[in-house]
C-alpha cells in the first residue's frame, strides 16, 4: 500500500479526532491540514508516517501542540458529537488529548505516550485526571437494573460515591418500566439475566424507546451480546468486575453522551 492510500485510510480517524480535540470541524481540518503540509515540506516526517496511525497522529500532536487554541463550537452543540464537545471544554487541553486517544481512538496507554512523547505512567495519570473532571462536571441519576441484591448495593455505593444519583433499582423489567416511567435516568447500568427470567437486553430496548441515554451492561455472560445478530454494546463490563473498570466506563458513557460510540 502506497503512502498516500496509507493516509488516506487513516484520515477519517485522525478528522473525528482532531475534531473532538479542538471542538470545531473546520479548526481540527486546518491542524489536519497542517500537519500535511508539514509533511510535504519534510522529507524525514514524511517518511516516519509509513509507520501508520502511530506516526500520522504523533505529526499531528507536534503541529497542534504547537499552536494550541480553545475555539467555540461550530452549531453542532444539539447533536451527539456536540455533546461531547461541550465536556470536553471543561477539560484541560493535555488531559483532554490522552482521554481522546485512549478511549475515542483506542490506542493503548503506550501508544498513546508513543504520540504525545510521553511515558505510559504520564498519560495514565492524565487520563485519570480527565476522569475526574469529567466526574464532576457529568452528575446524573442512574437506573440500576441488577437482580443480585449484593452486587445492586456494590453499584449503588460506586456511583454515589461519584457524585450522581440512584434513580431507582430494579431486578426484572417490569420492575424497569416502573422506574422509567417516573422518571428518565440520565445513564442505565443493566445486567442480561433478570430475577424472573426477563431480559435486561429487553429492559434497555424499552428505555432507548424513549430516550436516548447510555447504557453500561455488567453482565457474567457477555458471548450474549457479541453474537453479531445485533448491534454490539459500546460499554460492557464482565463479571466479576473490578470498580475501577466500572468507573472507567461510566465516566467515559456520560463523556461521550450517549452509547453509540462517537464518530
Amino acid at each position: 500500500m502506497s503512502l498516500g492510500d496509507q493516509i488516506a485510510k487513516n484520515l477519517p480517524y485522525l478528522r473525528r479526532y482532531a475534531r473532538a480535540l479542538t471542538g470545531s470541524q473546520a479548526t481540527g481540518d486546518a491542524f489536519v491540514r497542517a500537519t500535511l503540509e508539514a509533511a510535504l515540506a519534510d522529507e524525514q516526517l514524511k517518511s516516519s508516517l509509513e509507520g501508520g496511525r502511530v506516526p500520522l497522529y504523533r505529526a499531528f500532536n507536534k503541529v497542534w501542540a504547537s499552536a494550541y487554541l480553545d475555539v467555540s463550537d461550530d452549531g453542532e452543540s444539539g447533536s451527539h458529537e456536540g455533546a461531547a464537545q461541550n465536556r470536553l471544554k471543561s477539560i484541560t487541553p493535555l488531559n483532554r488529548q490522552a482521554l481522546l486517544l485512549t478511549t475515542l481512538e483506542d490506542f493503548s496507554v503506550e501508544q498513546a505516550g508513543e504520540i504525545m512523547e510521553l511515558e505510559a505512567e504520564e498519560v495514565e495519570r492524565l487520563v485519570q485526571e480527565a476522569v475526574g473532571e469529567i466526574d464532576r462536571e457529568s452528575s446524573t441519576s442512574v437506573l440500576i437494573i441488577e437482580d443480585e441484591p449484593l452486587i445492586s448495593m456494590q453499584l449503588e455505593d460506586l456511583v454515589t460515591s461519584l457524585g450522581h444519583e440512584v434513580c431507582g433499582t430494579a431486578a426484572t423489567r417490569t420492575q424497569a418500566q416502573e422506574v422509567v416511567a417516573e422518571k428518565t435516568p440520565g445513564l442505565v447500568l443493566a445486567d442480561i439475566q433478570l430475577a424472573d427470567g426477563s431480559s435486561g437486553l429487553d429492559a434497555v430496548d424499552d428505555i432507548l424507546a424513549i430516550d436516548s441515554v447510555p447504557v453500561i451492561f455488567i453482565t457474567a455472560y457477555p458471548e450474549r451480546l457479541l453474537t453479531g445478530d445485533r448491534p454490539e454494546p459500546t460499554y460492557l463490563v464482565t463479571k466479576p468486575f473490578q470498580e475501577q473498570t466500572v468507573r472507567a466506563a461510566i465516566s467515559q458513557a456520560l463523556f461521550f453522551g450517549s452509547s453509540r460510540p462517537l464518530g
